[in-house]
């Protein structure tokens, strides 16, 4: 029996809207679709009448559940992967999964969609052509600082994330290590409560002082364009 297809298809990061038609097929037709959150992609499955089978893929069952779904596969099961939003594979644990299959000589297929880093980049107003995509930064100060005073020489156009818990941590480090900078700090993508904030990093944390952060956030910089640095 040939192997199954891994799937990886990209999903709204809020909208509901923000679907293509391929991946609402692609998830009706597949066996299993193997999701970071059930819960949260119940929300989208149910809304597109979508009663294919859930189970979960996150970050501390990885290991174990990635050799169950490659064994999935392998018996000809075709799988579909989705992150909580966007596409999986970037700052989440559908890597995993992704490097295990095609280590496995298993077929993977992408289902192109939404990416808050993509769609943070180019709302951002910053230079688009080279570009350069961090993640999450550290959780603890000392290697954050130093992740970011490894950025102090960088040309391109950065792409952060950030949580509401350490966002005015991260903008404090950004501020007293690469300056008053120019910056974009964009909040809730998609969402009813959409935010940019434009201006500089200064500006960014009198806003988020004084108004409880929310919701995931996305910082995008290009030290050229101005600030303390440029």
């Amino acid at each position: 029996m040939p192997n199954g297809i891994l799937n990886v298809v990209a999903t709204p990061i809020g909208n509901l809207k923000d679907i293509t038609l391929r991946a609402i097929d692609t998830l009706k037709e597949a066996d299993l679709i193997a999701a970071e959150d059930t819960r949260h992609t119940k929300i989208l499955t149910s809304h597109y009448g979508i009663t294919t089978p859930l189970t979960s893929y996150f970050q501390h069952n990885q290991v174990a559940k990635g050799e169950y779904l490659i064994g999935l596969l392998k018996e000809g099961k075709n799988i579909a992967l989705v992150s909580d939003a966007g596409t999986p594979g970037i700052s989440d644990p559908g890597a995993h999964i992704i490097r295990l299959a095609v280590k496995n000589g298993i077929k993977v297929v992408g289902v192109p969609g939404p990416s808050a880093a993509v769609l943070g980049l180019v709302v951002s107003g910053f230079p688009t052509d080279r570009f350069v995509f961090e993640g999450f930064l550290p959780n603890k100060s000392a290697a954050r600082r130093k992740r970011l005073m490894a950025l102090k020489d960088e040309e391109r156009t950065v792409i952060l994330y950030e949580s509401p818990y350490r966002i005015l941590k991260a903008l404090y480090d950004i501020l007293d290590i690469l300056g008053d900078i120019k910056i974009s700090v964009l909040r809730e993508l998609t969402k009813k409560f959409e935010e940019v904030l434009r201006g500089k990093a200064s500006e960014a944390v009198a806003h988020l002082e004084k108004n409880t952060p929310k919701g995931e956030f996305i910082i995008v910089f290009n030290l050229k364009e101005g600030g303390e640095n440029g």
